[in-house]
């Protein structure tokens, strides 16, 4: 059994920065990859980026590609997302999530089987 807390989210204006956080429980932590996903209201959940277990290999949708930084810490058990120049499209609901297939990462949210609970990004013009 895997939880997820993610934190860090709030009300930015257009063109800051925010870092989330998401603080896995368990000693697994850096044995499967890692995901972001965002969900605006009336819309599907989207990829937003994605790591692998050591961080060598990331992904990132064109949407946030050289905006956000995905990483992870495995000796804290923990994954941010450092997002920057962000945009009133950015605000969403933000998920972290468990990669189900072990060291690398993939795109879609059925590939992922354990969620948390979403912290809230609003951005502002």
């Amino acid at each position: 059994q895997v939880q997820l807390v993610e934190s860090g989210g709030g009300l930015v204006q257009a063109g800051g920065s925010l870092r989330l956080s998401c603080a896995a429980s368990g000693r697994t932590f850096s044995s499967y990859g890692m995901g972001w996903f965002r969900q605006a209201p009336g819309k599907e959940r989207e990829f937003v980026s994605a790591i692998s277990w050591s961080g060598g290999s990331t992904a990132y949708s064109d949407s946030v590609k050289g905006r956000f930084t995905i990483s992870r810490d495995n000796a804290k058990n923990t994954v941010y997302l450092q997002m920057n120049s962000l945009k009133l499209e950015d605000t969403a609901l933000y998920y972290c999530a468990k990669y189900s297939a072990g060291l690398l990462w993939g795109t879609s949210p059925k590939e992922y089987d354990y969620w948390g609970q979403g912290t809230q990004v609003t951005v502002s013009s």
